[in-house]
């Protein structure tokens, strides 16, 4: 496929698991890893009393208040007990495979109650877009996030395989600038060309070096630009679509961040996927939907522990973290007119810019 794609857009949505979007997304392909089948998918109330079971269920509709999804959130739902900082080693020694047993343990000590929400998934009716989509495309259901972390981090590593040693949403650190190379100035030096389409401020200037002018050209307004490109066949080689975060006056945020309402994500994008199809360049197009991080939602594949190499050495601003292991699963979908029906890509992947490097053949 890769000799056929000239233009690779990317679209990273906000803070869901893969089994709380796509889990029941089994039902309509055998092959996804899902939440059906003979096993049990559950967590304890309390990892001290494994009887306090809590059922992985499909009622999901708007989640509020957003669950937890710190490195120190996420270590208590992957492996069970609390982080305690000073005392616990932020990756445990010996532990090959996490049980992935304290979502509802850390939901519950986040805010009492609210265990059900990450404990819920969707029916695929109620997702209708991924349903359509995972029908007629490809997903990936070992795509895991980069770091076992917020935001921030893990949307660092789309676009320059690395944090630069962030594990947490800093924002001194942030607004100072990132000063890792991305693959905007790789593909700027090859001779190919970038552009990146928001509705928010975005969040790729947390990179310092797209703040210089050389690169004010490559940042269009989504609503003014981004349909006429698309008509027009003028999208640049790469693309990046930075959705609205944030609920303003007029128009809700459509990023699925809870407590954003999914519905406004499902119309996103449609909205985006419309546009792509329509265009003279779809033939050549690799469209790519994920989602920076699990948002503290139940996910029952073990995230990876073991084997996993750090990007450049850097160790972790807080905590001492190696970057060794992966974060959570998230949903993950490729889509492009080169791609087979109803596939199910079943290897190991996390957010990581050379993908999208191999793709454009650089």
């Amino acid at each position: 496929m890769a000799q056929n794609i000239k233009t690779v857009v990317v679209l990273v949505q906000e803070n869901r698991s893969f089994d709380h979007m796509l889990g029941w997304m089994q039902s309509l392909n055998q092959e996804i890893d899902g939440v059906m089948g003979n096993r049990e998918y559950s967590n304890p109330l309390s990892t001290a009393d494994p009887s306090s079971k809590i059922y992985f269920g499909s009622n999901s509709v708007y989640v509020d208040p957003d669950p937890g999804h710190s490195i120190q959130a996420i270590y208590e739902q992957i492996y069970g007990v609390k982080y305690v900082d000073g005392q616990t080693p932020i990756t445990p020694p010996g532990i090959a495979e996490p049980p992935m047993n304290g979502f509802a343990q850390e939901a519950t000590s986040e805010k009492p109650g609210t265990s059900e929400a990450v404990m819920n998934g969707f029916k695929p009716d109620a997702v209708p877009v991924y349903k359509e989509l995972v029908e007629q495309f490809a997903i990936c259901d070992k795509w895991f996030a980069s770091v076992p972390a917020s935001t921030q981090p893990n949307r660092l590593y789309v676009h320059s395989a690395t944090s630069h040693g962030l594990t947490s949403n800093n924002t001194k650190i942030l607004m100072k600038g990132m000063p890792q190379k991305t693959i905007f100035e790789e593909l700027d030096e090859a001779g190919y060309t970038f552009g990146i389409y928001f509705q928010s401020l975005p969040s790729t200037l947390f990179y310092r070096n797209l703040r210089k002018l050389k690169y004010v050209k490559n940042f269009h307004p989504f609503d003014l630009t981004f349909k006429e490109h698309c008509k027009k066949g003028k999208l640049p080689n790469y693309v990046v679509i930075e959705q609205r975060f944030w609920d303003l006056h007029i128009v809700p945020a459509n990023d699925d961040h809870p407590s954003h309402d999914v519905s406004e994500g499902q119309n996103f994008v449609k909205e985006v996927y419309e546009a792509l199809r329509s265009s003279p360049q779809w033939q050549e197009m690799l469209f790519v939907i994920t989602y920076d991080e699990h948002g503290g939602f139940y996910d029952h594949v073990p995230t990876p522990v073991d084997g996993v190499p750090s990007p450049d050495g850097m160790v972790g601003n807080n905590f001492n973290f190696q970057f060794n292991r992966l974060g959570v699963r998230v949903p993950t979908f490729f889509i492009s007119p080169w791609v087979e029906p109803g596939t199910d890509q079943m290897v190991r992947r996390k957010h990581h810019s050379s993908s999208t490097r191999q793709s454009l053949r650089l």
